[in-house]
Formats: structure tokens, C-alpha cells, sequence
């Protein structure tokens, strides 16, 4: 019984942190709007490989190209990792906001 409970609470834990990975647009508006992308300290913003993502992000949304107005460090989010029962870890998620608008 304790290997399928660590099991399920391992499948819980993979699912949830693929639920906050990735690219976002987090503002939409007619003229561009906001994408957000995670990070990692040591690498940087610029080269995350979430960054492709992102421009990629903005090309499709303006197709006539784009302006970023803005870009800097946005509200992040923290989280457990590992076993409650060993008290896990708590990681820190910085994460990348780009304002962008259409041409």
C-alpha cells in the first residue's frame, strides 16, 4: 500500500508541475499584450529556451511583426517538490514578462 500511495503522490507532483511550466500570454489586447515565461537564475532570461517560445509566441499573435515596449522580471510562484512526508523542498520560480505590441 505505501509503494502505490508514493506512486500516486509522484504522478500528482509530475502532473502539477507541467501544469506551470512553459510560455503564457498573460495580457491579450487588441494591439499585443503580455507573455510570460519561466526561468532559471544561473541561465538567465534571454537564454531560457522558453524565449523562442515566447517571440514565437508574439510573431503568430502579430503577423505584421512587433515592438516590445517592456520586459523584466514578473511575480514568480513557488512551490513544493519532493514528498510531504519528508518535507520536500520548496522551489522558487522566477519567471520573464515581455510587453509587446503589434505593428
Amino acid at each position: 500500500m505505501k509503494i502505490r500511495s508514493r506512486a500516486v503522490l509522484c504522478i500528482i507532483l509530475v502532473a502539477t508541475e507541467g501544469c506551470g511550466a512553459g510560455v503564457k500570454m498573460a495580457q491579450e489586447s487588441e494591439h499585443g499584450g503580455v507573455v510570460v515565461y519561466p526561468y532559471k537564475s544561473e541561465q538567465g532570461p534571454v537564454l531560457s529556451s522558453f524565449r523562442k517560445d515566447a517571440v514565437h509566441m508574439m510573431e503568430e499573435r502579430c503577423p505584421s511583426g512587433h515592438t516590445i515596449i517592456r520586459e523584466g522580471e514578473t511575480k514568480g510562484r513557488s512551490r513544493l517538490s519532493g514528498p510531504v512526508q519528508t518535507g520536500g523542498e520548496i522551489i522558487q520560480e522566477r519567471r520573464w514578462g515581455i510587453q509587446f505590441q503589434c505593428k
